[in-house]
């Protein structure tokens, strides 16, 4: 039997490639008669670019970048020729600001010093994954470190964070990186809200980031004037389209400044990894994350996953923490390695490892996969 492992990241546990390797040993410990060819996943948060490196002959880079709350923090990337890999979560990420959730002040700047290091390095083509982020400050931080400006009213750069939207009056493009014009820009998104309004990042994912209700309020307020100024600047008027508000506002920044394509996270490394060739040679195909539930359903990556393993008549079974569903039309059969709600002890990365590796080695030995 050949057994595919293409497992996403169990959020706040395990990366989507220990996730994998534990299964993979709950394989080898049930002395099952099994190959396992393991190919992580990601939909473009944490986890993104060691999915890419594992599939791939590229190269890891590491950079210091201004991080979420303005100190140093450093980034990770990898690069294969002229193409740059680079995720969101490594250098604005909501993990990298712990407790002190923040939007006002927390700022992707970082992620515009990643991408001008890139550039600097000879790169011209770029995969950015943009989830897991702490920001909602509509990605000029980003912009800025790539040269644009945004202006309060004295003529000044407005400061980090949603609190630079409150005091942005003028936008100016003609000192952007002339670098810029030669690059390509895809982002892994897997959202579909706006910039603004009651479906707009500052109403639904800014709560997630620390915002109060008036926060999140007075932020959408501040998203639309942003809107409007890069209207005049840009000539576009991309607020409205699906995958705007990813991120805080990151999808604008790209489709708006670089002339990116929003792209879902999960195809976009499947088809970087070969993932849909390497199903073809599979008796199983195992996928995995954290909580399956109606939102995995949603273009998330097990269900990528497993909908081209059903396109090839595979059967599919499922790891995670906690499941809401017994089943879905992709996945045959979920398995769980909590009763309940997790606590702080199983979220720990040896702790949930070690229920991945038992559980998988329960399944695998019952045969119940079959």
């Amino acid at each position: 039997m050949n057994v595919l492992i293409s497992t996403d990241s169990f959020k706040g546990s395990l990366t989507s490639i220990q996730a994998g390797q534990a299964i993979a040993k709950g394989i080898f410990l049930s002395k099952a008669n099994a190959t396992v060819d393991l190919c992580p996943i990601a939909d473009g948060g944490e986890g993104t670019v060691d999915a890419f490196l594992t599939a791939t002959n590229a190269t890891k880079t590491a950079v210091k970048v201004t991080g979420p709350l303005g100190k140093q923090t450093q980034c990770m990337f990898c690069r294969l020729g002229d193409l740059a890999v680079l995720e969101m979560a490594s250098c604005a990420g909501l993990e990298l600001v712990g407790q002190n959730k923040n939007p006002l002040v927390a700022t992707t700047f970082g992620v515009g010093e990643a991408i001008l290091h890139a550039i600097k390095s000879g790169c011209r083509k770029f995969i950015v994954g943009i989830g897991g982020s702490a920001t909602n400050d509509g990605g000029i931080g980003m912009l800025q470190a790539l040269g644009f400006d945004f202006l309060d009213t004295n003529g000044n750069q407005v400061t980090f964070g949603a609190n630079g939207l409150k005091d942005l009056c003028t936008i100016s493009i003609s000192n952007k990186n002339p670098l810029l014009e030669q690059c390509e820009f895809v982002v892994a998104c897997d959202v579909t809200n706006p910039l603004c309004g009651a479906n707009g990042c500052s109403k639904i994912y800014a709560p997630q980031k620390g915002a109060t209700p008036q926060m999140a309020n007075e932020m959408d307020l501040w998203m639309q004037n942003y809107a409007r100024l890069t209207k005049q600047a840009t000539n576009t008027d991309f607020a409205d389209t699906p995958g705007a508000g990813a991120a805080g506002g990151m999808g604008f920044a790209f489709l708006s400044y670089l002339g990116a394509t929003l792209q879902s996270g999960a195809q976009i490394i499947a088809r970087a990894t070969k993932l849909e060739e390497r199903i073809t040679k599979a008796d199983l195909v195992v996928v995995g994350e954290g909580k399956i539930d109606n939102q995995t359903l949603f273009g998330k990556a097990p269900h990528v996953v497993a909908q081209l393993a059903k396109k090839h008549n595979k059967k599919v079974v499922a790891f995670c923490g906690i499941s809401d569903l017994q089943s879905t039309p992709c996945i045959d059969k979920i398995f769980c390695t909590c009763n309940g709600t997790p606590t702080q002890h199983d979220l720990q990365t040896d702790v949930a490892f070690d229920k991945l590796v038992d559980k998988a080695t329960q399944v695998f030995s019952a045969m119940e996969i079959l």
